[in-house]
This record gives structure tokens, sequence and C-alpha cells, in this order.
């Protein structure tokens, strides 16, 4: 599992890029990301044969809403790229705020999906849902905050190397 998760986390390693990235972009790496995710799921998420349907539809509409909250996410980067020369305290306290209610969704929206599994396919399979859609979320998200500086880090290199 953790090979598969090394070529899905190799996609996300586009932060320089992502000031010039277009939707095509997005979609695509959205796509192959959650084709190599379904994967993972299928090997990892034990069902039994009787819910297997009822899984895989709740899942997809879990991935539906997932891909939705990961273009605002991108989004969100991206808007933090094309500012981060220019940020003033409002601009940044407003990108804060924007993240801060981007996680409170994405916590909300897969807890929301382990309730419905959970009364629809099983507690065990909800659980390895959650646990399989926290672990990648944090391996996600640490790829993704590795390619991108902290506030100022920039400035801070750039004076220095003139001095």
């Amino acid at each position: 599992m953790k090979q598969l998760l090394l070529l899905i986390l190799g996609s996300f390693i586009f932060f320089p890029s992502f000031a010039q990235s277009n939707k095509e972009d997005i979609d695509m790496i959205q796509a192959m990301y959650g084709k190599e995710k379904k994967s993972i799921a299928a090997d990892f998420i034990q069902l039994p044969d009787n819910k297997k349907d009822a899984f895989w539809k709740i899942y997809d509409d879990y991935e539906a809403e997932r891909k939705a909250l990961g273009k605002k996410r991108i989004g969100l980067i991206e808007k933090y790229a094309n500012a981060y020369d220019t940020l003033t305290d409002k601009s940044t306290d407003g990108i804060i705020k924007e993240t801060i209610a981007m996680q409170k969704s994405t916590d909300a929206l897969i807890a929301k999906y382990y309730d419905k599994i959970s009364k629809s396919v099983g507690v065990k399979p909800s659980a390895q849902f959650y646990q399989l859609e926290y672990y990648l979320l944090s391996m996600v998200r640490t790829e993704i905050l590795t390619q991108i500086p902290f506030i100022g880090e920039l400035g801070k290199k750039a004076s220095s190397e003139k001095q």
C-alpha cells in the first residue's frame, strides 16, 4: 500500500507551478489520484460480499464531494502563491481563515461519510474508511506543506543571499 501511496504523492509535487496551473491540469491530477486511491481502498477496506455495492455507491458519492473540496483547496493554494509577495495582514488573515474553514469542511465530510458507511455497511469497514482517509489526507497534506514556503520565508532567503 505504501508503494502505491508514493505514486500518488508524486503527483502532488507541483507547487512551484500552481500559479500557472489550469482546470484541466487539476482535473487530470484528481482523476489520477482518485483511481489510485480507489485501488488502495479496495485493498484495505474489508467488505462483506453482500455489502460491496452499497459501499462503493457511498464511496463514489464521497469522492465526488471530496474532489469538489480538493478543487477549492487547490484554488486557495493558488491564491496564496499568487499573493505571496504582496501579503498584507488582512489578506493573510483571510487566507488563514479560509484554510481553517476548509479543514473543518474536510473533517465534517469524512465524519458524514463515516456515519453513512457505518449505517449501511457496518462499523468495521466504516472505521477502515475513516483510518484510510485520514492516513492519506495526512500524507498528502504533509507533502503539499513541504512544497509551500512559510510566510516571509522567501524574502528572508533573498535578503540573506544578497549579503
